[in-house]
């Protein structure tokens, strides 16, 4: 065991202060007006935003059946532990950054809701007016929960554990927050300039995954990838459980964005599940056509590409156009991560190309498909004869996507110059399962025996 350090002691000292200021929050009065509140609405987002949870814990599936069978725990831990970190970060200041008063449409102030105080107490938020603001609060905890989670993927096998943990924090307070207030809030830049976000398709898609991207990088190659060597996927089956809980979880995260149970909701459950469909057969079509056989991990990674692309226009397109939606962003991701393999890129799980481009694509199509017919509070696309949301749609990506790559570059930039954000090479060598969590992971292998029979044997590190 290593004596420990000054840096070991700091995540539990803040934890410690955060715990003790909490001691001195006064209490308010909860919910006084129930009768503002419609039941229905408050029973669909709560189940909505327990869907949404369950999405970080089948990324971390996703994630973890795709890497190194010695980097398992420890990918699956990079992503799961933002269930805890991010609902802290949220509570004390995050949900007032993204949704308190705000300053010149680009920050909320950090004293609005410090601590979640007045939360449970305050006038419900004014796009939600029939749920309970601290329900709105909760059910944007779980968006913020899973966006610092998905960069995970791009630096998977090489990063510091709690390097990472930073990262998460910093991000989820310069990053994310900044762009759900520009996205979502009725005073934010991009809310006035009409962009459209139904679900996230800037605040957590393009922002993690241009972030991804930066993370990438900073930490350049991993010495497998500089080798070249293949590297076959630690576990299918956590895959396919993985992108099963995803698919499930996202209904909650694309139809609960309705804030309410009505036909809106209904609509955007309907455009999920048919984008998704669409983006995991064109994924495993294609590859067939460019005489690959199909393949599970193509179709899991082709329906979460559909369930990225759809998610910015869930409530805003009909279900036809949906289907095309999920069938380009299929073809677009899976060429970008077919000429991002012949670049010196290390994006370990293609997070840009899946996530980053998934996400812009979405955001053009909105701008494309979006239609008043669907949704009122909308606006009509360029297919509709509406060529200025398309613009504007354009405008808020880029600058979602040079904010995001340039903040968080700088980020990854200066933990590293704090405490060292890759592992030695002797971890990496030997895997972070071991040398970051002293876990292992042992799965069991089929292989091939001298007569051609399948024998099973046990993963074992040494």
């Amino acid at each position: 065991m290593k004596k420990s350090s000054f840096q070991d002691y700091l995540p539990f000292i803040f934890l410690a202060v955060i715990a003790i200021i909490g001691i001195f929050i006064p209490a308010l009065p909860n919910f006084s007006d129930v009768s503002k509140y419609n039941t229905a609405d408050i029973a669909w987002i709560l189940v909505a935003s327990s869907l949404v949870f369950l999405m970080t814990p089948g990324l971390s599936f996703f994630y973890g059946g795709m890497v190194n069978r010695k980097n398992v725990i420890s990918t699956m831990m990079q992503s799961f532990i933002a269930t805890g970190l991010i609902s802290v970060v949220w509570v004390v200041v995050g949900f007032s950054l993204a949704f308190g008063k705000s300053y010149h449409g680009i920050i909320g102030s950090p004293a609005t809701y410090f601590m979640f105080n007045h939360v449970g107490s305050g006038a419900p938020w004014s796009l939600a007016p029939t749920i309970p603001l601290l329900l709105f609060a909760l059910f944007q905890m779980k968006f913020a929960i899973i966006t610092p989670a998905l960069v995970v993927g791009a630096v998977a096998e090489r990063i510091r554990f709690t390097s990472y943990v930073l990262f998460m924090v910093l991000f989820s307070i310069l990053v994310y927050a900044p762009i759900a207030h520009w996205t979502w809030h009725p005073d934010g830049i991009l809310f006035k300039l009409g962009v459209l976000d139904f679900a996230g398709g800037t605040v957590v898609h393009i922002s993690a995954g241009c972030a991804a991207l930066a993370g990438a990088l900073v930490l350049k190659r991993r010495k497998d990838h500089i080798e070249k060597k293949e590297l076959q996927p630690a576990n299918i089956p956590f895959v396919l459980l993985g992108t099963g809980l995803l698919w499930f979880g996202w209904f909650g995260f694309n139809a609960g964005s309705a804030l309410g149970a009505n036909a809106l909701a209904a609509t955007a459950f309907a455009t999920t599940n048919t984008a998704t469909a669409a983006a995991g057969l064109s994924w495993v079509f294609f590859d067939v056509i460019r005489g690959r056989k199909p393949s599970a991990l193509g179709f899991c990674i082709g329906a979460v590409v559909g369930l990225v692309a759809i998610t910015p226009a869930a409530g805003y397109v009909a279900i036809p156009q949906s289907i095309f939606i999920g069938f380009i962003a299929a073809i677009i991701s899976n060429m970008a991560v077919h000429w991002k393999s012949k670049t010196s890129i290390d994006d370990t799980l293609d997070v840009f190309p899946c996530h980053g481009l998934g996400g812009m694509v979405g955001m053009l199509l909105t701008g494309i498909f979006a239609t008043k017919a669907i949704n009122e509070g909308g606006n009509n696309g360029w297919f509709y004869g509406n060529f200025e949301l398309f613009r504007n749609q354009v405008l808020g990506l880029l600058l979602v996507v040079a904010y995001s790559f340039t903040v968080s570059y700088a980020i990854f930039k200066l933990i590293n110059f704090i405490h060292p954000l890759r592992v030695s090479e002797d971890e990496e060598a030997l895997g972070l399962d071991v040398t970051q969590h002293n876990e292992h992971y042992h799965p069991a292998m089929l292989s091939v025996t001298d007569n051609g029979s399948l024998k099973e044997e046990e993963m074992v590190h040494s």
